[in-house]
């Protein structure tokens, strides 16, 4: 069996159903070589070619973007380490906006609908974060529960992310049959889909989650990849130390993407529910220093990509065309979109630094650095790189990351630091 779905090509398609709350489609990836019509890709499934070179800018990116998907050595399942980290550092905002949402009352005698609580994780990924995230949030939730001395109600999670996520392994993480939390079951679906649109029905959800996820830009801004703009990102593949004009383009971006969140999540939530989101930050206000995510992708991968073009494996044409899409707003920005929506009333709003992205166990140990700033850098960005370049390509980009890094230990290590925006938001 094969089929066409959100733009890639599949065979060998099973469907399986899971335990009693989940569902799932495995699908068996056919890669294709670099085709610019269906007939070409047809010809070549035909015959059996078995690689795939995608004009990123010519799809849409929330066909394509996705971390890292399995449980190899460059999954995000296997490096979100230092996202979890993270987390837990501002797990009492997380708290405190749990703490405003209103508790729903016991259904009236003799009626037949129960009362539910529905929890999303929005941008939820593969790896046990978003898991662990969400059953922190139930568990928070049966405590206040029961302290106000109210029946509890029934519990639903969502686990949102983009059509191209990798489902299929959050899913096996999912408690089977008799598990839940603290004793209660709760019910578990994937939602796929961009958050920049509605996703759930109006007033049907209690609290929305996002975690290191409103940084990434629903598109690379047009004017960006047009040559005859002034915001043409010539020679770079990221905004960090570019041109006013391409920083300006990537801004405007962010303020559209965030203000379309916000109006999908304010019909979406129940009256009296919350949000809590997280976001890459940066605290210079000039926007060409993107922080943390100026030195991931702004430096050794911007240096790579440099000496692929050097070598003549790649044209200067094919990696101006690749941006990372990715905006760190400071608090101060994040502020001003919230107010001119004008759908949230902001609890609280803060910066707080993240720490490093490298989790190692030998910090003196170069080598250990370079690799794991490599793979670090290829699990939130190697589908992309891949899809564009060829997945061989792709190799030898994320060999140059690693070696750069390697001779840059020490300095990554002392410099490489992500600051976060921290949101707490309730209906307006």
């Amino acid at each position: 069996l094969s089929l066409s779905l959100n733009g890639s090509i599949y065979r060998n398609t099973t469907i399986h159903h899971s335990a009693k709350h989940t569902s799932f489609i495995h699908l068996t990836t056919l890669h294709l070589p670099s085709l610019s019509s269906p007939n070409q890709i047809a010809m070549a499934l035909q015959q059996g070619e078995n690689r795939v070179v995608v004009n990123v800018n010519m799809m849409k990116l929330e066909k394509l973007l996705c971390m890292k998907g399995g449980q190899g050595e460059s999954s995000y399942a296997n490096n979100s380490k230092a996202q979890a980290l993270h987390a837990r550092s501002v797990v009492h905002i997380l708290e405190e906006t749990l703490d405003l949402v209103h508790l729903q009352p016991p259904p009236p005698p003799h009626h037949h609908q129960s009362a539910v609580f529905q929890v999303v994780d929005l941008g939820c990924s593969s790896g046990n974060n978003t898991v662990d995230t969400v059953e922190a949030i139930i568990k928070h939730m049966i405590k206040r529960y029961r302290a106000a001395g109210l029946d509890l109600p029934e519990f639903a999670a969502f686990f949102s992310d983009l059509p191209s996520n990798d489902f299929n392994t959050l899913f096996q993480l999912l408690p089977s049959d008799g598990g839940g939390v603290a004793g209660v079951e709760y019910y578990s679906a994937g939602v796929a889909g961009s958050f920049y649109k509605r996703l759930f029905p109006a007033r049907s959800i209690d609290f929305f989650h996002s975690a290191f996820s409103l940084h990434w830009l629903s598109q690379v801004p047009e004017r960006v990849m047009d040559k005859r703009q002034s915001a043409y990102n010539r020679g770079r593949v990221f905004i960090h130390g570019a041109k006013e004009a391409t920083v300006a383009a990537y801004k405007q971006q962010f303020q559209a993407d965030l203000g379309a969140f916000l109006r999908a999540r304010s019909v979406e939530m129940k009256i009296g529910g919350t949000m809590f989101v997280v976001c890459l930050g940066r605290t210079s206000p000039d926007p060409t220093d993107q922080g943390g995510a100026g030195l991931l992708f702004g430096t050794h991968f911007q240096d790579a990509w440099n000496h692929l073009v050097q070598q003549g494996l790649v044209s200067s044409e094919k990696r101006d065309n690749f941006n990372i899409p990715i905006y760190a707003p400071t608090s101060q920005e994040f502020k001003d979109v919230v107010e001119a929506n004008g759908s949230f009333h902001i609890n609280k709003l803060e910066v707080f630094k993240g720490g490093s992205p490298l989790v190692v166990s030998r910090p003196d140990d170069a080598a250990e650095v370079g690799r794991a700033l490599a793979i670090s850098c290829r699990s939130v960005a190697g589908v992309l790189v891949d899809a564009h370049i060829g997945e061989e390509l792709s190799e030898q980009l994320f060999l140059r990351v690693e070696e750069r890094a390697t001779c840059h230990a020490k300095e990554l290590l002392e410099n490489l630091q992500f600051f976060h925006v921290v949101a707490s938001l309730s209906l307006a």
